[in-house]
């Protein structure tokens, strides 16, 4: 570093040892050997470098981790909406269901059955079931609330529907 250079660095006057002192440490430091420079600008680029790649590595390592536990957590979902289903579709033909597999239709949303307790047998058909099955600690969706609502309140109604032909 020239002596002009260190002027307009820190200018005469200014009072600030502690710049002035720096520089001058840093000229001596540098003096009579341009192959230091060199190298410490290549050492630093080379320190620069590696903590990208190290940077990049974790980052895929990490990336990698989640993916792996988010692919675990799907696989388990997957599996409890497929016994789900399994359950729902056999559940007329278990213990305790409310009536007759013969009697039920299959509708599947919003409610899984509907259920005609006596058709199969030629009965008098007296009431009609919605029925909803849930596994395990399941609970009701917010549109099958809704419809139980309206089922408890007597707010169901036939309706005839004719096609002009």
């Amino acid at each position: 570093m020239n002596e002009v250079a260190e002027e307009l660095l820190v200018p005469e006057g200014s009072g600030n040892f502690l710049l002035k002192n720096f520089f001058g440490e840093i000229k001596g430091f540098f003096d009579g050997s341009p192959l230091f420079l060199i190298l410490f600008i290549l050492f630093t680029m080379v320190v620069l470098v590696l903590v990208f790649f190290s940077g990049r590595w974790i980052q895929k390592l990490v990336d990698k981790k989640m993916i792996s536990e988010e692919r675990r957590d799907a696989v388990k979902r997957s599996r409890s909406v497929l016994g789900g289903q399994f359950s729902e579709q056999l559940a007329p033909y278990l213990p305790n269901f409310p009536c007759n597999p013969g009697d039920v239709r299959f509708v599947g949303k919003p409610v899984d059955y509907v259920a005609f307790p006596g058709s199969a047998q030629g009965e008098k058909v007296n009431e009609v079931l919605f029925i909803e099955v849930k596994t395990g600690e399941s609970a009701l969706s917010q549109r099958e609330r809704e419809i139980k609502e309206a089922v408890l309140n007597g707010r169901v109604r036939y309706v005839e529907y004719h096609i002009n032909t």
